[in-house]
């Protein structure tokens, strides 16, 4: 097994002695006893054995104190989970995972294994005490996968309709202390209901019922307002003017005169004032309800949506009120100008739509692509306006259209997004090439964040159906320290009388039982005939 010159050192009793692999000494000395090691025996002394999930590991002491302060570099055999009579250390943890953790203790490189979740890699990691961070570059792409996985799924979370407990709503309203005592007095039964029927649409059928007549008025409302503007709707207001100005129309060649009408303003049909009356109607009762039964009222003004919804309500009152007490109407434009903010009631519809929410938390997602396009964007309108003012007046051009660095702005905006009015185009020949470079810019500019946006999108929808798939209720599984303070306190007997009470109790088929009773039966059977083996053998043990 080893050459005849093998030599080795080996240090005993302070002495050095020198070994063959014979055993013979070539410097004994008479005053000293030579203990003769094999170097086979040593490195076995220096291996150690780790049977991890069943699978066992060999390997150098010295190779697991290659990384300090790890549970690998501190295993002594006064360790609970050493097996004197097998000489190895036992862990119950997964193996594959543990033949990377091996292999980075013997080449200080920590690769990430592909067939294991990402999770579940960083649990291994941490209970063998090792830094994540240490995962070598080709493989922290994919590793990191996980972590861009988990956010996504917390954000889905957070945008799921999910129903609240009486004991998660008594949290919320600030009444856990008198829930937990069974003290709660009617409004505080009555409060949180009232509050899920309007703000929680689905919590209950009759929250559905609400929110569908919510839905409803607000599409109605958007369609009044719509249709406020459509000339047959519109009613005018006309007024003769005879008796304040005369506007003479007088026609060349005719001596006919004719008096002028001068319309003052107009006004709404009365069948779509008094469907917008009813539509508002119902969302200030809407409004009011929510605040007067919401958990918080700092929270209710924090929220976007019943800001929206109080200022658009509000300011159709405000117009109602100054259209009956104006005479003429002349100050109401402005507030019709605001009324604008009914059609962004639109947004509500996000909080009934799963697709809506996941398009809005795409656009939050890919917020910092946007900005980048739109400074992008920005520089380019900015350089291509002012190039093409100048490149214009290079040459004799009476058409000239770009009178001011301004209109020059609003062409490139234009050519940039590919829109191209033609109310201002370049005549000369380097304004027509600065034209070509503005919209080949734009046109490369607005398409490169677009696969970003669209990535997002993908990904927050496809992981929303399937977390919508994912069963509500799951198999709950028991830490290892509950399971080991069962099995601590678990009776140590537990006679066939008890077995039989709890198979009566089980809900299983006829079928199913009556094998289950064959199989306790067998089993009595076999730890009877143990116990008659085990007294026979105590008799004969006293008869000799």
């Amino acid at each position: 097994m080893y050459d005849a010159d093998y030599v080795k050192y080996f240090k005993i009793s302070r002495i050095s002695i020198k070994h063959l692999p014979d055993g013979k000494d070539q410097n004994a000395k008479t005053s000293t006893s030579a203990v003769q090691v094999h170097p086979a025996d040593m490195d076995a002394d220096n291996r150690v054995i780790l049977n991890v999930g069943g699978v066992r590991h060999e390997t150098h002491k010295h190779v697991l104190k290659k990384i300090p302060a790890t549970r690998l570099s501190k295993l002594t055999e006064n360790l609970a989970n050493y097996d004197p009579v097998l000489k190895e250390y036992f862990f119950d943890r997964h193996p594959d995972v543990f033949t990377q953790i091996l292999n980075y203790y013997r080449t200080g490189k920590l690769h990430y294994p592909t067939n294991v979740c990402g999770p579940l890699f960083e649990e291994e990691l941490e209970f063998w005490g090792l830094d994540s961070n240490q995962v070598e570059p080709c493989c922290w792409m994919t590793y990191t996968q996980h972590r861009n996985t988990q956010e996504t799924l917390a954000v889905i979370e957070q945008l799921e309709n999910r129903t609240y407990t009486d004991e998660e709503l008594a949290v919320m309203f600030g009444w856990e202390d008198d829930y937990l005592a069974n003290n709660l007095n009617w409004w505080q039964h009555l409060k949180p209901k009232i509050w899920s029927l309007f703000d929680q649409p689905w919590s209950s059928s009759a929250a559905r019922m609400i929110s569908t007549i919510s839905i409803f008025f607000i599409c109605l409302s958007t369609l009044v307002f719509c249709l406020k503007a459509q000339p047959s709707f519109v009613v005018p207001n006309l007024e003769n003017m005879t008796a304040l100005v005369f506007n003479w129309s007088v026609i060349p060649g005719s001596q006919t005169k004719y008096i002028g009408l001068t319309q003052v303003r107009t006004t709404t049909d009365d069948v779509l004032l008094f469907v917008d009356l009813f539509c508002n109607t119902w969302f200030a009762f809407e409004i009011i309800m929510r605040f007067t039964f919401c958990p918080s009222k700092l929270y209710f003004f924090t929220d976007t949506l019943n800001l929206i919804d109080f200022v658009a309500t509000l300011s159709f009152f405000v117009e109602m009120t100054i259209r009956f007490i104006s005479r003429h109407g002349e100050s109401y434009d402005t507030v019709q100008f605001f009324g604008i903010v009914r059609i962004m009631r639109l947004f509500r519809l996000a909080k009934h739509s799963s697709g809506l929410k996941i398009l809005i938390q795409t656009v939050k997602a890919s917020a910092h692509e946007l900005i980048l396009l739109v400074f992008v964007v920005v520089l380019g309108i900015v350089l291509y306006g002012s190039l093409i003012f100048y490149a214009e007046r290079s040459e004799n051009n009476p058409e000239n259209d770009f009178d001011s660095i301004p209109l020059g702005l609003w062409w490139a905006i234009v050519t940039m997004c590919t829109i191209g009015y033609g109310d201002m185009v370049p005549k000369t020949s380097i304004g027509m090439v600065i034209g070509c470079l503005c919209a080949l810019t734009g046109v490369l500019t607005l398409a490169l964040p677009m696969p970003v946006i669209v990535s997002n999108f993908e990904m927050f929808y496809s992981h929303a159906q399937a977390r919508a798939k994912l069963p509500k209720k799951r198999r709950r599984v028991l830490p290892p320290e509950e399971t080991k303070m069962m099995l601590r306190h678990r009776p140590a007997k537990v006679t066939a009388e008890t077995n039989k009470h709890a198979l009566a109790k089980t809900d299983v088929k006829p079928e199913r039982r009556s094998t289950l009773r064959a199989i306790e039966m067998k089993l009595e059977r076999r730890a009877t005939s143990k116990v008659i083996d085990i007294n026979s053998a105590e008799k004969t043990a006293s008869k000799k």
